[in-house]
């Protein structure tokens, strides 16, 4: 990958000007050593190093400066040992090193850090023969690419981070036929039958995530809050409609841990003429190599054992169900229901972490033996009806044919023998 690099190094000195460049040189190679011309000072700016040579020469006058006067940084880094008649000092340091600064601008990333030439006196000696310098360094490094040049390796970034950037998560609740495998296409029922649900989220590039319904709510209309109302999963994730006389339950084992589905014996609500339901499930999901909790578990009630059991994890997680109070409800419970063009369709789908969402309407048709392929009793269509009516025209037809056919057989009979008279 292609490296841009500036550098800037200005020194303030009584005796001249010869350090200072008055403008930032770029150089678009990389990495690359930049020398100034006439500089004493060569500065190499590498992917994760600076790298900084200085003459012993510093102010061209030919009185060499000593290698402990020199320091790179706030910190004060010591150069490299060196020979003590080497002409050059140099100093190798990684680019976070040494007290450097850090800067973030629109299109680069800029390290920098200052090289300090801060004389003392040698010997018993108490003067100096050079002044206190302090150069500027700076190493630019543009924002639009990778500046390595090893292969880049996909890495997971945090799951809120994720889904408030990306919005990956697509969540959904659908009606499914029996075997789990193919959706209802008729959303009619009749009373005694049993529907049955499917949750589900599609998570894109994510690690694995557990799916639970937090609750549900059945309700006339599609707005949960509407009366009347009846709580089939609550207390998040008890599903409570296995409570009363139906036998409701969540599926165990389930297929995959982003899928959840569970049954419900299908419901009308007394004294409501309206013929339809809608269920609104709270779906939330959590890491898969979190431990379900009582805040997030799937527990059905047993009749049998008059007991609760999870889906998955312990059985402890579920006695909370028995109380009716698993912990402080969180905000999705005042969550108002999502809304939308589509507030009346069977499948709803929503992107977020986690999602209100309706399936309906279930349409209430009757009881189970109103159902005509059961309705054999009582003659009740109009078919069985015209049946009855020409059977009964046969029999009539039939009984005055054989009464005609008996009247005719006795005249030929008494024609035949005449009766005499005394």
């Amino acid at each position: 990958m292609e490296l841009s690099y500036g550098l800037f190094i200005c020194s303030l000195l009584c005796v001249g000007t010869e350090l200072c460049s008055p403008q930032p040189i770029w150089i678009s190679a990389g990495p690359t050593q930049l020398l100034l011309p006439a500089s004493p000072v060569e500065v190499e700016c590498l992917e994760a190093q600076l790298v900084v040579a200085v003459s012993r020469d510093l102010f061209g006058t030919g009185k060499l400066i000593q290698p402990a006067d020199l320091s790179l940084g706030p910190e004060g880094c010591e150069p490299l040992f060196s020979v003590g008649t080497a002409d050059v000092i140099r100093f190798e340091v990684g680019l976070h090193e040494c007290g450097n600064g850090v800067q973030v601008t629109d299109d680069a990333l800029v390290y920098s850090t200052f090289l300090l030439h801060d004389p003392h006196p040698m010997g018993n000696l108490s003067i100096v023969r050079t002044n206190r310098v302090e150069i500027p360094i700076e190493c630019r490094y543009p924002r639009q690419g990778n500046v390595s040049s090893q292969a880049i390796w996909p890495t997971w970034v945090p799951f809120r981070t994720t889904v408030s950037s990306e919005k990956q998560l697509i969540f959904s609740l659908r009606l499914m036929e029996e075997n789990w495998t193919s959706e209802k296409l008729s959303p009619t029922f009749y009373l005694g039958d049993t529907a049955y649900i499917l949750a589900d989220v599609h998570t894109g590039s994510h690690p694995p995530l557990h799916l639970f319904v937090d609750h549900c709510v059945a309700t006339p209309t599609p707005d949960q809050s509407a009366l009347p109302r009846h709580s089939i999963v609550d207390f998040h994730g008890c599903l409570v409609d296995g409570l009363s006389d139906g036998s409701s339950a969540f599926q165990a084992p389930r297929s995959k841990t982003d899928v959840l589905g569970f049954t419900m014996d299908v419901f009308h609500f007394a004294n409501d003429s309206r013929n339809t339901i809608y269920i609104t499930c709270h779906l939330k999901v959590i890491p898969a190599h979190q431990p379900p909790d009582q805040l997030n578990k799937a527990c059905s009630f047993n009749k049998s054992s008059n007991s609760w059991s999870p889906v998955e994890g312990s059985a402890e997680i579920c006695e909370c169900c028995g109380r009716g109070d698993c912990g402080t409800p969180g905000s999705s419970r005042r969550q108002s229901p999502v809304q939308g063009p589509k507030a009346t369709s069977r499948n709803r789908r929503h992107v977020t972490e986690e999602a209100d969402i309706t399936v309906g309407p279930l349409i209430f048709l009757g009881k189970a033996d109103d159902r005509g392929d059961h309705g054999v009793e009582g003659w009740h269509t109009p078919a069985h009806a015209s049946m009855a009516l020409g059977l009964s025209l046969a029999v009539v037809a039939f009984l005055t044919l054989a009464a005609v056919v008996l009247g005719f057989a006795r005249r030929c009979h008494t024609a035949s023998h005449p009766v005499s008279t005394p």
